[in-house]
């Protein structure tokens, strides 16, 4: 283990960290708000910390697999802890826990909260919560790499473990051209929301906190009501980026590349717009009945679909109340989640619709055993280490899944909400259902609860391995 190296990464991040905390910093300026301070002494405290610590150059700077997963995942904690601390010092959160566990929410852009009154927060506060949903949504340590790539070559490895989804590959031959390009295209999605929500007649501070949980498919909101007291041609806009946002950004370089044919055969791609066009015919043939006109039942329903299957967890209604057949369907979007590459949550769709081929290829198996078979995706042969890596996903998604029920159930809380709450933070998504639904919050549980609720949004965020390696202890030997 190349402890320096993972030391000057971790002062690096510690460095971002205090850049992003100079944004809440201005709108605490702006905004004339007391509770700035906090971000300030933040700030230095993190830039102190960061510019010290680097002062020691590493000796080595080679790092390898082992050291990039590390790395990510002592980098989120790191972000987490440090983010969590303005927050508290601000006296609007009642507890550090508390503050650590919607700082991990935004930043794993889960969206899952412990506010009652939401409204009831200072601007700078309500920035910072949605702004770390746009930090995460991406990840910290690809925007690192895209500004200040690390010499050596062995960047991929730190870009490999945070980026969701069973593979990542690079968009053009060196690292740092594929971060800048990433972060070039995700700044562009942004930017246009932003003017677009203007248009419909949000406010400037509205349309960039709403825009920031949209881009990271995070969902914290900046109302009590979440989305649902804005105009339906606001809801319709971000809709329509929540499903943008879903999608593997290497459609995007395509079609940038002017490759139109090759992004529209993306296989996934195709799999995650039927699937969303089937969840929301079969919810708005559902809950027609309960709403004025049909177009009224399609809009809810396209809104809600779209905030569920990209982990978003925005709501304009409370779907909680919706009949038993449209909440499984939304439980059951819970768990497929958005593209790989994309800045979604969940299992992803390629990892669903690749098991389905081997259950299938295994059927084929059993009629005729002598037959050679091999699984196709996006044009391509899926090798033996990818279905090995994504069966093994599987397994410890169920384990982890498992414990986190079991464990969270010492609250006495009933098997619905226990159930939607890991799903809700183990796949990044926000609200689940019961005492935890779009109209309610998290703050039902206890501390010890809490805890293992967050360590389901950190291992959901990093696809689960990367923190896991932390509790191996062959992970901390030295090479």
């Amino acid at each position: 283990m190349n402890y320096s190296i993972i030391r000057y990464i971790l002062c690096r991040v510690l460095e971002f960290q205090a850049l992003f905390l100079s944004l809440p910093c201005i709108a605490a300026v702006v905004y004339q708000e007391q509770e700035g301070w906090a971000y300030a002494a933040v700030l230095v405290c993190c830039l102190a910390a960061g510019v010290v610590g680097k002062l020691k150059k590493p000796k080595s700077k080679v790092f390898y697999a082992k050291e990039g997963f590390v790395t990510v995942s002592l980098s989120w904690i790191l972000l987490s802890l440090t983010g969590a601390l303005p927050l508290y010092l601000s006296g609007e959160f009642p507890s550090y826990t508390d503050a650590l566990f919607e700082t991990i929410s935004g930043l794993t852009t889960t969206g899952a909260s412990i506010l009652p009154d939401v409204e009831a927060l200072s601007q700078c506060n309500l920035f910072w919560r949605s702004f770390t949903h746009w930090i995460g949504g991406m990840g910290v340590l690809v925007l690192i790499l895209a500004i200040l790539p690390l010499a050596g070559g062995y960047n991929m490895h730190l870009m490999r473990a945070e980026s969701p989804g069973p593979t990542v590959g690079k968009l053009v031959p060196r690292v740092k051209y594929t971060a800048r390009n990433l972060y070039k295209m995700y700044v562009f999605l942004t930017v246009i929301q932003i003017v677009l929500l203007l248009v419909t007649g949000m406010s400037p501070f509205e349309s960039m906190t709403l825009s920031f949980g949209t881009a990271g498919t995070g969902g914290f909101g900046v109302l009590n009501s979440s989305i649902g007291s804005y105009p339906m041609v606001s809801q319709a806009v971000i809709t329509v980026f929540m499903i943008l946002f879903g999608i593997n950004f290497n459609v995007y370089y395509l079609l940038w590349r002017k490759k139109p044919m090759q992004a529209l055969h993306h296989e996934e791609m195709r799999y995650y717009l039927g699937i969303i066009a089937a969840a929301v015919l079969l919810i708005t043939m559902n809950i027609k009945g309960g709403f004025h006109s049909l177009l009224d039942a399609f809009h809810h329903a396209a809104f809600q679909v779209a905030s569920i299957i990209t982990t978003t967890g925005y709501s304009t209604a409370d779907f909680n109340q919706w009949p038993e057949f449209s909440k499984f369907v939304l439980v059951l979007l819970m768990f497929v989640g958005a593209c790989a590459g994309s800045t979604g949550g969940g299992i992803k769709v390629s990892r669903v619709v690749i098991m389905l081929k081997l259950v299938k290829n295994e059927l084929s198996y059993l009629i005729h055993p002598k037959r050679v078979r091999q699984i196709h995706f996006e044009n391509h042969v899926v090798n033996k280490d990818v279905l090995r890596s994504i069966s093994v996903f599987f397994i410890a998604y169920a384990v982890i899944y498992g414990f986190s029920v079991l464990l969270i159930s010492l609250d006495e809380l009933d098997f619905t909400t226990n159930f939607t709450a890991v799903a809700a933070t183990l796949n990044n998504i926000g609200p689940g259902l019961g005492q935890v639904g779009p109209a309610a919050n998290f703050a039902v549980y206890s501390q010890p609860a809490k805890y293992v609720l967050m360590f389901d949004m950190l291992a959901g965020r990093l696809e689960l391995f990367p923190l896991l390696l932390l509790f191996t202890p062959a992970t901390w030997k030295r090479r």
